[in-house]
């Protein structure tokens, strides 16, 4: 559950940065809370991996392709994965607010719904 509350309170900080930061880094902060929302399904079912590119693997293999998660799902989480690498490491990149915005909801969706199904699992 630390994981969880975790991928809450950087929700929180990407409110925060959202009204007060710059768009990249308001992306670094959804891609983070994501990240580690998964991070605790993924641990939930003994599952882990040492690189961002094993826990999305591991998520889509074992959630998404199992039907425990909607493909959109793991597309988003895919595409925010790719976004952040793009506003960390690549110059002249600027994400649009308003698209931001429309991330920051979806991120929240996401994050309940990982939320539901980690207690569903660690109750069953």
């Amino acid at each position: 559950m630390y994981r969880l509350e975790r991928a809450k309170n950087t929700m929180i900080d990407a409110k925060k940065y959202f009204g007060d930061a710059t768009a990249e880094s308001t992306v670094n902060r959804i891609y983070y809370a994501i990240f580690y929302a998964v991070n605790a399904l993924l641990i939930t079912k003994g599952l882990s991996a040492s690189k961002h590119s094993g826990i999305r693997a591991l998520f889509n293999k074992e959630i998404v392709n199992n039907g425990l998660m909607e493909k959109e799902m793991g597309r988003f989480y895919s595409s925010m994965f790719d976004r952040r690498q793009k506003g960390d490491y690549t110059d002249f990149v600027r994400f649009e607010k308003k698209d931001v915005e429309i991330w920051l909801k979806k991120a929240e969706e996401f994050i309940t719904k990982i939320e539901e199904l980690t207690l569903k699992l660690i109750t069953s």
